[in-house]
């Protein structure tokens, strides 16, 4: 039997009455009848895919937010969610009659109008920036969301095979990282194991019946633990609670099927949990627990000193039986356990009367702050196609604690380096920053941070941010940061440096444009809409806030439809020569007509900064100049005549080959997402090649052809999406 089987798909208002009255909170159930019977009568007859009564959807949307203690304006706005959007209601009359919260809780749920963007990721980007936009105003707007998604997902059966895929993989990738982020449990596990039912069904199907077959097992191994545990608890420890849970479907498949383990390696499919009243109970349960059964080391966590991000707080051990079978023990007070099924709702019920105390509610409060900065941030990049990837990054399960030299405890997504984390202690600290000390020693800056790390920020007054930041940091916080201080301190460099990068992006894809063209152009296919002058878009692009790759293609598709019918009529004059240049895009200071190689040691690509080494009898030789082969000072070699000034060509209009380093979290079908994306990308591989490291670690060496510098840059932005990936290097 399915975990979810019992979960009703529709439920009416009937229901919704039962849970309300059930409930411990005061609820308006007059505001609410009413709320029910104005969106009974604005549906009117219409249905939803499957034939079901429309209103059934709001309801048991209602019936969701009710189970999580949601107070009666988030009732009221779930049960009348889809009427401005779906009938002749208009908001105004909502809030004549429901007052302004509930109407501001619609507006900010209902569906955004569609846009005219290029691309579908491009549109989907952009209505999650409005989303967010209206979770930043009041964060009941994306609760509500939430449990519209998770009815959906419900419901979603009768839909297209493609839509229910599509809507799956957008589970994933932003609401189910969001509810984590929020601490709503149930709802990102059940929108996870959902979606993880369309996206692979098999192997969402052998894992449900491997779980069946140990069923009775389980539930026979559980009742024995509690019983022993109770038995040592009983005499000391009074109010004592014990359950028994099993990991969740897409927990498991991410172990197994991307880890290349079996269910029976995983230590925690099935635990014990303990629930008692007070934080000194919790660590006495957690001596007995040790002191009946052998602990495995290094499998303890303190989550109570040390609570996770969304405010989830526990003890938790893995321990062998008698049989020496694992299984993973949790320990909490309740006030730990509402507020780890309930997260930042939580707030709701402790408002609305479920019990807790201040100390609780002002936890809840201050990381509904925490998140609501979260999403401000993500607001930050100019790029709405950078959004979801942001929300992954920022929102996502997998954190790594650091302290700092005083000892405070800090929490960042994996892979973070210390940019991210002096940016997270300060604005100033990190725009100051010029190195890190970790547990006492000097490291570089894009080191990547790790569990239990003490980091050291050292600064200096003076100091300033460097643009090679942004290819380093992983935080949507710091990267809007180091953008923000380059947008305000460096304008009159940013416009010259963008406006230099737009005209060489323009030269190599055969765009010609004169100064007093591009403004129109670009307001043509509305590049710009956001930026009052040209002078505002080139700083953009100055500051990272534009990627030219990614617009590339657009405006290259803009200028053959305006242009092309006029492209015959041009004659265009041969440019003057005024040097020669090397067939290879590389132009060498005082010689004409020379062999040039590029030399393997560094693989220098337009963009780089080069130099020449006249070899004997094979050309000159192309090196950056950061090579390990050239000197520091070059003018003290043994031999200064042979090294020679060389630079890129304007337009180089050649690939080149570069080879990547990548290492990710070792699993199935890692190989093939890398060559995939790298073929949708339309890149050549020269070679590929991949071993396993230690610890469920793999290590990818591939070799590509790229058009230089900024077009690399834009290839590992796009295979860092890919899941796993810990970290991709040039070398």
């Amino acid at each position: 039997m399915s975990k979810y089987s019992g979960v009703a798909h529709y439920q009416d208002f009937t229901e919704l009455e039962k849970i309300l009255s059930s409930s411990s909170s005061q609820y308006n159930m007059e505001k609410i009848r009413s709320a029910y019977y104005f969106a009974e009568k604005a549906h009117g007859d219409q249905r939803r895919v499957s034939g079901i009564p429309y209103i059934l959807h709001p309801t048991s949307v209602a019936c969701i937010l009710a189970e999580l203690g949601m107070d009666e304006d988030t009732i009221c706005g779930a049960l009348l969610h889809d009427v401005v959007e779906d009938t002749e209601v208009g908001l105004d009359q909502i809030a004549h009659r429901f007052g302004g919260d509930v109407a501001k809780l619609i507006d900010g749920v209902t569906k955004i109008s569609k846009i005219p963007f290029s691309t579908k990721e491009e549109q989907q980007a952009e209505n999650i920036r409005k989303m967010l936009i209206a979770m930043a105003d009041d964060i009941r707007v994306i609760i509500i969301k939430l449990a519209d998604r998770l009815h959906n997902m419900r419901t979603m059966d009768c839909m297209p095979e493609q839509k229910r895929r599509d809507k799956s993989v957008e589970n994933m990738q932003v609401f189910a990282p969001i509810a984590h982020r929020l601490g709503i449990k149930n709802i990102k596990e059940e929108l996870e194991d959902r979606s993880l039912q369309y996206l692979d069904p098999i192997g969402y199907k052998e894992i449900e019946d491997a779980l069946m077959l140990k069923e009775d097992e389980r539930d026979r191994f559980i009742e024995s633990i509690k019983e022993q545990i109770l038995d040592k608890t009983d005499p000391a420890i009074g109010n004592i609670y014990i359950s028994g849970r099993v990991k969740s479907i897409n927990s498991i498949y991410r172990k197994t099927f991307m880890r290349n383990q079996t269910i029976d390696q995983i230590f925690d499919v099935f635990a014990v949990r303990v629930i008692v009243d007070t934080v000194p109970d919790c660590y006495n349960v957690l001596g007995v627990v040790h002191d009946i059964f052998k602990p495995i080391p290094n499998r303890f966590k303190d989550y109570i000193s040390m609570p996770k991000p969304n405010m989830y707080q526990s003890l938790h051990t893995t321990v062998l039986d008698r049989n020496a079978i694992p299984f993973e023990v949790q320990i909490r007070t309740w006030e730990m356990h509402y507020t780890a099924e309930y997260g930042i709702a939580a707030h709701w019920k402790y408002k609305l009367g479920m019990g807790g105390n201040a100390k609780g509610e002002v936890s809840v409060k201050n990381n509904i702050e925490r998140v609501k900065k979260m999403i401000l941030d993500q607001l930050e990049a100019e790029d709405a196609t950078d959004i979801a990837r942001n929300i992954r990054n920022d929102f996502a399960e997998n954190d790594v604690y650091v302290f700092t030299p005083k000892g405070d405890v800090m929490n960042l997504p994996r892979g973070s380096t210390p940019i991210d984390l002096a940016y997270l202690i300060h604005t100033q600290v990190g725009h100051r920053m010029v190195g890190a000390k970790i547990n006492g020693k000097i490291v570089p800056i894009d080191y990547r941070l790790k569990n239990g790390d003490i980091c050291e920020i050292i600064t200096q007054k003076q100091e300033h941010p460097n643009r090679s930041w942004l290819d380093i940091c992983k935080t949507a916080s710091a990267k809007s940061k180091i953008r923000q201080w380059f947008k305000h301190e460096k304008r009159d460099e940013n416009i010259v440096e963008g406006k230099a990068a737009l005209e060489r992006e323009f030269k190599r894809n055969g765009i010609n444009l004169t100064d007093e063209e591009i403004p129109a152009f670009l307001d043509a296919i509305n590049v710009k809409k956001q930026y009052n002058t040209v002078d505002d878009f080139y700083a953009a692009i100055g500051y990272g806030g534009v990627q030219l790759w990614k617009i590339m293609p657009r405006l290259k598709d803009e200028f053959s439809k305006t242009y092309a019918a006029n492209l015959e009529e041009i004659t265009i004059p041969p440019a003057p020569v005024k040097r020669t240049k090397a067939s290879s895009g590389v132009v060498i200071e005082g010689n004409d007509d020379v062999l040039v190689k590029f030399s393997n040691c560094c693989n220098p690509l337009p963009g780089d900064e080069i130099i020449g080494y006249i070899t004997r009898g094979y050309g000159v030789s192309i090196h950056k100049k950061s090579c390990t082969n050239v000197p520091r000072d070059v003018s003290k070699c043994e031999e200064p005549q042979r090294w020679i000034n060389c630079y890129w060509e304007d337009e180089v209009g050649e690939a080149f080959r570069s080879t990547l380093q990548i290492t990710a979290n070792d699993r199935t079908g890692l190989l093939a997402d890398v060559t995939i994306k790298l073929s949708q990308m339309h890149i050549f591989i020269h070679t590929l090649n991949s071993r396993q490291l230690k610890n469920g670690m793999a290590q990818i060496t591939v070799t590509i052809d790229v058009m230089g510098k900024n077009h690399l840059r834009g290839v590992i932005s796009r295979l860092s999406d890919i899941n796993g990936i810990e970290e991709i290097k040039r070398l």
